[in-house]
């Protein structure tokens, strides 16, 4: 499994909005590089962002 895929279902599975922090802690990715997934999580609209600096998956 590649590290988006990784970063998608570690969104999906959350119970509350995450940091990017929390994710890359979560995931054991580094944290430039689940920057670069969760912005393009974002272009796509797959992550919303429910208060600043915290996102959860598109419900």
């Amino acid at each position: 499994m590649d590290n988006y895929q990784k970063v998608l279902d570690f969104f999906a599975k959350a119970d509350k909005p995450l940091s990017a922090g929390q994710v890359a802690e979560g995931t054991g990715i580094d944290r430039k590089e689940v920057d670069k997934i969760m912005k393009t999580l974002k272009q796509e609209e797959k992550i919303v962002s429910p208060k600043r600096c915290y996102w959860e998956i598109k419900k």
